[in-house]
């Protein structure tokens, strides 16, 4: 799978990020360690790689304006949200 095509597409790279977080897990790797791997991955995408969808750019957005707490926060939605099944997402 081609990451720059995964990047461009927000579903897709909803998949791929959900993809890694079932690998972890079944690594046996604690949800909250995980947590903490996606900010840390959140601050290098944050400072070194430029969105490529509205949806990462909304991201990155509030990223920068997001103090620890809330990066954390943002960690763990993300983790939360890719963690659903494909299908299971339901628009607003």
């Amino acid at each position: 799978m081609d990451i720059r095509q995964v990047s461009t597409n927000w579903d897709n790279w909803k998949n791929f990020l959900g993809q890694a977080v079932e690998f972890a897990e079944e690594l046996g790797i604690s949800r909250e360690r995980i947590v903490n791997l996606a900010q840390q991955a959140g601050q290098v995408l944050a400072d070194h790689v430029p969105p490529a969808s509205p949806e990462q750019r909304v991201l990155k957005e509030l990223w920068q304006v997001a103090d620890q707490q809330e990066k954390q926060v943002i960690a763990s939605l993300m983790t939360k949200l890719v963690s659903e099944r494909p299908g299971n997402y339901t628009a607003f």
